[in-house]
């Protein structure tokens, strides 16, 4: 279905707070329960969505002049929560409190930013913001995350407070600091990966700036995925390229040669065209996080993204190149 044509069921702007709910976990059963999300609505919602954003960065930089919707950075909470002095083995405990002060400021935060109309919806949306961060007992973050605050902002897609024309902004713009934010949180705090392949994922944390970030980077006449190898040209490009801002933050924590901490990245370096990197890296982001359990098993669904079957399927092929 279209974001912008939302089902009778689905809530609307206009809709009373008895059209919100909370929502709930579903994906309980590998077996039983994957299979059925891959055809559920909400999945078919959430592909539409980031297939929308794709479209909309395709030769666009983050310096490019956007329309952009009212959005609230959360950088400055960092500094509320210090991290524990005492070192940790597996990340900093102080995680703990960011996220308990997260959570308790995140409705205010939803009611500064949505206007009073929109109100009610905050128990839907909350808890997929709260999510976005990490986990605060496992001191973790992941793709499941990054996936929680996409699923965040598709419903606020779907309530009419994001816009068609906010598309290319969302990305540019909203994730863009929201990458930065958890970043700083991934060093900060010393968080570990959740659900991570090791060596043979392809970023410990991240998954969308390098599906997005190669949309970006479609038809560009000097930078190719090899490109990456090129130390200067990540410093020179770094702030306005997904992709290329993401393996400098690789290089930032990792140590050793590139092809030996991030073997996957490295390959994908080699792939001639950035078209074909961008509709590898869709197929991959199916198959490597909304088709494993222990990244979407924690997706909650509600009203916005309902846990049944898809009104219509969604391709996952991404937008013909231009002629």
């Amino acid at each position: 279905m279209s974001l912008q044509e939302p089902s009778a069921d689905a809530a609307t702007p206009s809709a009373g707070a008895e059209a919100w709910v909370v929502p709930v976990k579903c994906i309980k059963d590998e077996k039983r329960d994957l299979p059925f999300f891959q055809s559920s609505e909400a999945y078919a919602r959430i592909v539409s969505y980031i297939l929308a954003l794709n479209a909309a960065v395709l030769n666009r930089k983050v310096s490019d002049p956007l329309p952009e919707s009212e959005a609230k950075t959360l950088d400055d909470w960092i500094t509320l929560v210090p991290p524990k002095k005492d070192p940790q083995r597996f990340g900093n405990l102080a995680f703990r409190d960011y996220i308990h002060l997260f959570e308790e400021k995140a409705t205010s935060l939803q009611e500064a930013l949505l206007p009073a109309r929109l109100h009610p919806a905050i128990q839907e949306l909350s808890p997929y913001l709260t999510q976005s961060m990490g986990h605060g007992t496992r001191i973790d973050y992941g793709s499941g995350h990054e996936l929680d605050f996409v699923a965040w902002l598709c419903c606020l897609e779907m309530i009419g407070f994001l816009q068609h024309e906010d598309h290319a902004a969302v990305v540019l713009k909203i994730f863009v600091r929201y990458l930065e934010l958890v970043r700083k949180l991934q060093r900060v705090y010393q968080l570990e990966p959740a659900g991570s392949h090791g060596v043979w994922g392809l970023d410990d944390y991240q998954f969308l700036p390098y599906l997005w970030g190669s949309a970006q980077l479609r038809d560009h006449p000097r930078l190719k995925p090899i490109s990456i190898m090129q130390t200067q040209l990540l410093e020179d490009y770094a702030e306005e390229y997904l992709y290329f801002r993401a393996i400098q933050s690789i290089h930032q924590t990792k140590r050793g040669p590139f092809h030996e901490h991030s073997p996957v990245l490295f390959e994908i370096s080699g792939v001639p065209h950035w078209t074909k990197v961008n509709s590898g890296m869709i197929k991959m982001y199916k198959a490597e996080v909304l088709n494993k359990f222990p990244v979407v098993q924690h997706l909650l669904f509600g009203s916005l993204l309902p846990w049944r079957p898809a009104d219509s399927p969604q391709d996952m092929a991404p937008p013909a190149p231009s002629s």
